[in-house]
């Protein structure tokens, strides 16, 4: 079928090209005419702005945007709805907040248009594996372009998961539980490489991709990261983190589910942010004021060394 993708990131470009790949007719649209030109390339049909993508699609339109969360989104749809017609159907495949899709799906509804959130997993990997797909929606919406989730996740890997708002709530636990397993994943190997033995971790990661019960994907990418640098020499232990984790741990909170390992692997993050953490300092502080544990202190800066 016919479909328009907005935003050709890493993610969009590749999504792109495996629908082409798939006997799709896409029309692509980037603010980066390059990246368009790369699409175009690949065989899509290119297009110079939103106004032209639209022009381009025949009725019922199927317009699929892979902006960044939050006003990217927002400005996307705004504008799309100024040009789309009753029967077209939006498909937000980013990572935006769930109750964010909820009022994009009233805000299309009173244009007659259809709003689908689709949960996408998958990364860079996509293009080749394909991608696992938690599509929300109306279903009879979802049922109609259903042919493009089909070509885009590998075998079992897409699924109706509910009305407005699910695919992308579902996504959104999908990354909070990620945040747990990459955390436990990190001190155990941050265990092996502080330790008396000199274990190689990409043996030892490799190994444990054979029969282990901790085998998984991350593993496996673990296994390939120490491939290319067995100590991580050239990574900076800083941490990101898009907001997912984040509304996670707030809906565990607004639904009274404990959810420690979560919420605890996403302020880990914010501890890599530090170059020194000053709750630390505090904490250092006090156990000298009340045990007289001796106090680590801050090397004298150059300038006073002759002081």
């Amino acid at each position: 079928m016919q479909l328009g993708m907005i935003g050709l990131g890493k993610m969009g470009a590749n999504m792109t090209t495996r629908l082409v790949r798939g006997g799709h007719a896409v029309v692509a649209y980037d603010r980066d005419s390059a990246a368009v030109a790369r699409s175009a390339g690949d065989g899509a049909t290119a297009a110079s702005s939103l106004a032209d993508l639209v022009a381009k699609l025949q009725p019922p339109r199927a317009v699929w945007i892979m902006v960044p969360a939050g006003a990217p989104t927002d400005s996307t749809i705004s504008d799309l709805l100024g040009m789309l017609q009753p029967g077209d159907s939006i498909i937000d495949g980013g990572n935006s907040r769930w109750t964010d899709s909820k009022a994009r799906y009233a805000r299309c509804c009173e244009k007659q248009i259809a709003f689908i959130d689709a949960g996408t997993s998958g990364g860079v990997w996509g293009l080749a594996n394909g991608y696992c797909l938690m599509v929300g929606g109306d279903e009879a919406a979802v049922k109609r372009v259903e042919p493009i989730f089909t070509t885009l996740a590998p075998p079992d890997g897409y699924a109706y998961v509910g009305p407005s708002g699910a695919g992308h709530f579902s996504k959104m636990v999908h990354n909070g539980i990620e945040y747990g397993m990459l955390a436990a994943y990190g001190e155990g190997f941050e265990i092996l490489e502080k330790s008396e033995y000199r274990y190689d971790l990409h043996q030892l990661s490799a190994l444990w991709l054979h029969g282990s019960v901790v085998r998984s994907w991350l593993l496996e990418l673990a296994e390939l990261a120490f491939k290319e640098d067995a100590t991580l020499s050239k990574v900076r232990g800083w941490v990101e983190d898009s907001g997912e984790g984040r509304w996670t741990v707030q809906a565990a909170i607004d639904e009274n589910v404990p959810a420690p390992v979560i919420t605890m692997s996403l302020l880990s993050r914010f501890v890599s942010r530090q170059d020194e953490s000053f709750s630390a300092k505090v904490i250092a502080a006090l156990r000298n004021q009340f045990g007289g544990h001796a106090i680590k202190e801050e090397p004298a800066h150059a300038g006073a060394a002759g002081e």
